[in-house]
This record gives structure tokens, C-alpha cells and sequence, in this order.
């Protein structure tokens, strides 16, 4: 088992700040339909809001205010479609550290930052340290961030990578989140 202390503590304290957060048990029916909402629209005018949570606009928007000051839509966002911007190539790639040390840890994370290439990284368990996401315009480019961004990371031991050959499903949050709350 290749998981040091430090890699339990940080598993553990995010599933206490996932267990112990309470304001999941304060959300009724009619908030689960406005996150709902926001996800499919985030754009979506309060008036319209309202209608489709059968509130009225007033009471959608105080609503989604408190949601929002709740930390339950923490920012609104675009979404992009990186293939027709050039970006067409996503990959996969997981990246094994030579040592799981919390000051290699940080200086790959502090690093890792700095990757302009990349669009997700996370700390995962399993046979790798981490997981990262890149785009790409080609297999060429590819080459070209593998030498410049990823190869240069600092502490790596192994990089596998993945090129995505069909997107099946790309969701921003599961469906089953609202499944029997709406």
C-alpha cells in the first residue's frame, strides 16, 4: 500500500468536511429544483426562474441568493467548446511521484499550476498520485506540452497518458444528485 500519512490525513479530512457539512440536510424540494435550474442555465433571469420552480421571481432570486451565499454555487461559469477553438485533443494523462513527502506534494501542486496546457488536476488514490487533464490542437502539440509542461514537472516518476477517443458523457454535476429531491 503506497499511501503514506499524510495522503490519509488529507483523504479523511475531505470526507469529514463532506460528512459533517450539515446545510446538505437543511435543503428542501424547491431548492434541489433551482440548482437544477442553474445547472441546465445559469444564466437564467429570475422571472424565468421562478416559473419553472413555480416560485415567484422574488422569491427565486432570495433564494438563489442564499444558495449562492451558502457556498452551493460557489461561481457561475461559461462553457466552451474547445474543439471548434482549436483545442480538439483531450488528454488523459496520470502522473506517479517519485515520493509522497508533503514538500514534493506541494512543490508538484505549486508547479502543476503553472501548466498552461492543463484544465483539471487532482490528487487521487490508487496505483498514481495524480490525474490530470490537457488539451491539445494536435498530436504534435501534444509532443511539444509532454516535453515543456509535464516532462518538467518536478518529483515525477511515471507519466501514463490517455487520448480520449470519443466523449460519451461530459456532465458538470451527476443527475442523480437531484433524483428524488425534485
Amino acid at each position: 500500500m503506497k499511501q503514506s500519512s499524510h495522503v490519509q490525513q488529507r483523504i479523511l479530512a475531505l470526507q469529514g468536511a463532506v460528512l459533517n457539512d450539515s446545510t446538505l440536510h437543511d435543503l428542501d424540494r424547491t431548492d434541489y429544483r433551482l440548482l437544477r435550474e442553474i445547472v441546465e442555465d445559469g444564466r437564467i433571469s429570475d422571472v424565468t426562474l421562478g416559473e419553472r420552480v413555480h416560485l415567484s421571481s422574488t422569491a427565486a432570486s432570495r433564494r438563489r441568493k442564499i444558495l449562492e451565499e451558502r457556498g452551493m454555487v460557489p461561481h457561475y461559469t461559461a462553457s466552451l467548446d474547445l474543439n471548434r477553438l482549436g483545442l480538439g485533443i483531450v488528454v488523459h494523462v496520470s502522473i506517479e511521484l517519485q515520493s509522497q513527502a508533503e514538500h514534493l506534494l506541494n512543490e508538484f501542486e505549486a508547479a502543476v499550476i503553472k501548466c498552461p496546457s492543463m484544465s483539471y488536476c487532482s490528487f487521487v488514490s490508487g496505483d498514481t498520485d495524480f490525474m490530470m487533464i490537457v488539451h491539445v490542437r494536435s498530436f504534435e502539440d501534444y509532443d511539444r506540452v509532454y516535453r515543456s509542461e509535464i516532462s518538467t514537472l518536478p518529483h515525477v516518476a511515471k507519466i501514463r497518458s490517455s487520448f480520449v477517443m470519443r466523449r460519451v458523457a461530459d456532465r458538470m454535476v451527476p443527475p442523480a444528485l437531484f433524483q428524488g429531491r425534485t
